[in-house]
């Protein structure tokens, strides 16, 4: 179903020992001290272009002069030919070591209605109108829509992993200790069975919801051709495919102590004696819904559903009625433990909850599992749109590693 197409990719023309200085991480998971320090490691560093630190207008202004600067100056070379870009990523997440395997390439956004490219997330209108005046400003895309692709008879693995009979373009290790191997493909036989295979399947968007909706709109201003835009697409059930959960930090609320009076009537609550401790009983729950409690001072509240509790959101969605997410904000935070939504706010990492609990910054951490795969393709498939940072992607895609030139 997914269009498809080779491109001539823009990449950094830089010894590999530099790429570490010069990439980034997606714009949005680039808190304000870790642009600084990105600026501060090199002149050339993508950051500049993805998240420009100068207020206003003149940051975007700042951001396209920068990318058509390095482009002149050759710190930017294109590929003399059209090419697929695959992907392996090796790291570790929660002591586990993994790979995953991707394919960047040029795709064409399409609008939810046709269901080729399958959305499950809320866009916001700040931040499209940001993606908007960063792809206005440099004519390019910089950093990969992140896709998956069904795959149960394995031939898109399979095809992927044909990409490492060669050795890598290029190779590189980033900050967070994931090594990255690019394999670049210009055979023209390798090419259309990519083009065939994705053809005929749905693509789910996992990361990227905002710069998808930049490229449609995009695509409404300048024609059909404008939709083309740049994707990494993987394949769905493999092992390397780690979704890791957000965690709920809340400004406001009740203690441990109320909190279990206030929801052991209806749910079954198990006290334990460090935040660490909580998390790891959420996340190996076998119940319907599992979260955890975690307030500062050290005491810790499992909380376990059965899913006959979904009654509590009776007419919603059964895919969302699914989530642990939806469950915690539409039955539980408000209703039963008088949280609004204004107190909540989101973590993605472990640490950063156990830091916040640790230091006193919130009242409590509410600790929650991972979003399975499936309860994300369940949501896509309804239409459906899941509650806020209810997925995180792990690792993400490097930007700048190959850039795409937009075809309007």
């Amino acid at each position: 179903m997914a269009q498809v197409q080779p491109f001539p990719g823009l990449l950094y023309n830089v010894p590999q020992a530099d790429l570490g200085q010069l990439l980034a991480p997606p714009y949005d998971v680039i808190p304000p001290a870790y642009q600084d320090e990105l600026y501060a490691r090199d002149p050339r560093n993508i950051v500049r272009v993805i998240l420009n630190r100068t207020p206003g207008e003149a940051g975007y202004a700042e951001a396209g002069a920068a990318f058509a600067r390095w482009r002149a100056e050759g710190v930017l070379a294109q590929d003399a030919t059209p090419a697929l870009y695959v992907l392996e990523q090796r790291f570790t997440a929660e002591g586990l070591d993994y790979e995953r395997l991707g394919v960047l390439l040029r795709f064409r956004a399409e609008q939810a209605e046709t269901g080729v490219i399958r959305p499950h997330e809320h866009t916001r209108a700040a931040a499209k109108e940001d993606r908007w005046k960063v792809l206005n400003a440099t004519k390019a895309n910089f950093s990969p829509i992140f896709l998956m692709v069904p795959d149960l008879d394995q031939a898109f693995a399979q095809l992927l992993g044909s990409a490492r009979q060669s050795d890598p373009t290029l190779e590189y290790t980033d900050d967070g200790e994931v090594l990255h191997r690019l394999y670049t493909v210009k055979d023209a036989a390798a090419i259309a069975a990519y083009q065939q295979l994705l053809g005929l399947r749905p693509a789910y968007i996992a990361d990227g919801h905002h710069r998808h909706a930049t490229a449609l709109r995009y695509a409404a201003e300048h024609g059909p051709d404008g939709a083309w835009t740049l994707g990494y697409f993987t394949p769905m059930g493999d092992r390397g495919l780690v979704v890791l959960p957000y965690h709920r930090i809340l400004s406001s609320g009740p203690s441990i102590a109320e909190a279990r009076g206030l929801l052991q009537p209806h749910f079954a609550t198990r006290p334990l004696d460090s935040l660490r401790a909580a998390a790891d009983a959420a996340q190996n729950s076998k119940a319907g819904y599992a979260f955890a409690l975690a307030e500062p001072g050290g005491q810790a509240l499992l909380v376990e559903a059965p899913l006959e509790a979904r009654e509590r959101l009776a007419g919603k969605a059964p895919s969302l009625v699914a989530l642990d997410t939806y469950f915690l904000h539409h039955a539980v935070l408000e209703p039963l433990l008088g949280v609004p939504a204004e107190a909540v706010s989101y973590v993605h990492s472990l640490a950063e909850a156990e830091e916040s609990v640790r230091h006193g910054r919130c009242r409590l951490a509410v600790l929650m599992r991972s979003t399975p795969v499936e309860q994300i393709v369940a949501v896509a498939d309804a239409r459906e749109n899941m509650p806020a940072k209810s997925t995180f992607f792990h690792p993400k895609l490097p930007s700048g590693l190959v850039i795409h030139p937009l075809v309007v």
